[in-house]
């Protein structure tokens, strides 16, 4: 006969619930430069949506800074002129062939944090269950985004 496992506390695992995946969820999202060397990382639970985990991470971006986003992150053409976000399309509303090819060019440019992401990939915390407990998902992406910019070559430089 198996035992029911019991929720220490339920209010606790609700909110790292996802109703849309339907799984506990945990989130991470990583900021890269040029060099694709990762500059930021911020965590949070899974209900939380992208771009409220943007500005909970209180990422300083400079107006004129370009930056290359999903449409995950729309509520930053706001506040930022040079945002770089793809056009979306809708049932009602397909996209033309000049804004396919505009998301085209603007996929080409983005897919460099594709490439980080599935770097962090191959470490396995963000493919499979993440067994541990949910206070050290922090520190272990941090972790690995630093050895993965230690990999590829990038130092820490000290003053």
């Amino acid at each position: 006969m198996r035992q029911k496992r019991l929720v220490k506390d339920p209010k606790k695992a609700r909110e790292y619930y996802s109703g849309k995946q339907k799984r506990h969820t945990l989130k991470g999202q990583i900021v890269i430069d040029k060099e694709e060397r990762i500059m930021c990382v911020h965590t949070a639970k899974g209900t939380t949506h992208d771009f409220r985990l943007f500005q909970e991470s209180n990422l300083p971006l400079m107006p004129k800074t370009c930056v290359y986003v999903d449409l995950g992150y729309l509520g930053i053409a706001k506040e930022h002129s040079h945002c770089q976000i793809p056009h979306k399309a809708s049932k009602l509303h397909p996209l033309s062939e000049e804004q396919k090819e505009e998301n085209r060019q603007k996929a080409s440019a983005r897919i460099c944090v594709e490439h980080v992401n599935a770097k962090i990939k191959t470490f396995q915390i963000l493919t499979q269950k993440y067994r541990n407990r949910r206070k050290r998902f922090n520190l272990r992406f941090n972790l690995i985004c630093g050895l993965i910019n230690f990999d590829r070559g990038f130092a820490v430089e000290y003053k």
